[in-house]
């Protein structure tokens, strides 16, 4: 069997595979990229040729334009793709809409790129798969054992509490426009929430390309063209960084709310004027991080974004090794929210 630095290394440009001549989400322009799902932080433009899952192409035609790259090509779940005698094979991340792992694989050594994932059901998109590999590339972005996120329906009907008890107050929920706002969305009607909800430009776009592919949102309105302290009683869903900015002082007497794992921590919330925070994250937090370690058994597992230090130290008591790759170029939640609002035209 082949040696894993031989078929998968950090380099600069982001985790390369020199037999197959490929990255997996790569940081900069190649020739031929992996890409394991939609958020600006794996997904870029400007490569020669991307493979990904036809939900993942779809948004990046979305974000970038049809002109995102040289070429593309589809590849379905549990599709196995050849490239340059290197086998690669897409497979639910469970993070946002299209999201994979990507298992690489050749002379019988298999190595799985996690991308970003999470354990949890998910309305708006496909389980996580636990794939058998000799080698587990994991993101760290909730590892340490104080992360524990609760029950997002737990979550969700503290905001409708909280619209029940201030019927006189919009209620501006920050979110992620690529996946998180409609996982959001799809929660708020799961909770029995049938009236419109108001978006932000900034996701209609996405919002739309959800619901062709099968998740439906019900009704949906624009957070536009309104009257000075209107929308008391009902959710507006915009960019984080939107409920801070001059466009939220049109709704009447706003609470700001923020759906995110990182609302966990306290401080974060203060800093943030966040009066309703709401700990929902599309990252796995520790049991999962662990509880998936557990279940795959890799002999090997590499640790890249976020903190990896507990995971390094919890693999060293179980008897697993394990190594941090420290690739840089990577958000800690989600998406940089400055793409977002300039996604939004």
């Amino acid at each position: 069997m082949m040696r894993p630095q031989d078929l998968l290394r950090p380099t600069p440009a982001g985790l390369y595979c020199p037999p197959g001549d490929f990255y997996v989400d790569p940081v900069r322009p190649v020739d031929r990229a992996v890409i394991t799902h939609g958020h600006s932080d794996h997904a870029r433009a400007g490569h020669g040729t991307v493979l990904a899952t036809p939900e993942t192409l779809a948004i990046m035609t979305v974000r970038y334009g049809a002109d995102f790259a040289g070429r593309t090509q589809a590849a379905g779940y549990g599709e196995t793709i050849s490239i340059g005698g290197v086998e690669v094979r897409l497979i639910p991340a469970g993070h946002v809409l299209g999201s994979a792992q990507a298992v690489v694989s050749q002379s019988g050594l298999i190595m799985t790129v996690s991308g970003d994932y999470k354990r949890r059901r998910d309305p708006t998109c496909a389980a996580f798969e636990a794939a058998p590999c000799h080698v587990f590339i994991s993101e760290a972005t909730f590892g340490l054992p104080v992360f524990v996120h609760p029950p997002d329906t737990e979550e969700i009907q503290r905001l409708v509490s909280s619209l029940a008890q201030f019927p006189e107050r919009a209620h501006l929920v920050g979110a992620y426009a690529l996946g998180k706002a409609q996982r959001i969305i799809r929660l708020l009607r799961e909770a029995g929430w049938e009236r419109p909800i108001y978006v932000h430009g900034a996701l209609e776009r996405l919002n739309d390309l959800y619901q062709a592919s099968g998740v439906p949102l019900g009704p949906l309105a624009p957070a536009t063209g309104l009257k000075a302290g209107a929308l008391g009683g009902e959710v507006v869903i915009a960019p984080p960084s939107a409920i801070q900015d001059r466009w939220a002082r049109r709704f009447a007497e706003p609470i700001a709310a923020f759906a995110s794992g990182w609302m966990g921590v306290r401080a974060r919330a203060r800093q943030r004027g966040v009066e309703l925070p709401l700990v929902i994250s599309d990252h796995a937090d520790w049991p999962e991080l662990t509880q998936t370690f557990e279940e795959i058994t890799p002999e090997e597992v590499w640790i890249t974004h976020g903190r990896e230090e507990g995971l390094l130290r919890w693999c060293e008591l179980k008897g697993m090794r394990a190594r941090a790759l420290r690739l840089v170029g990577y958000d800690e939640e989600g998406e940089d929210e400055q793409n977002v609002l300039e996604d939004s035209g």
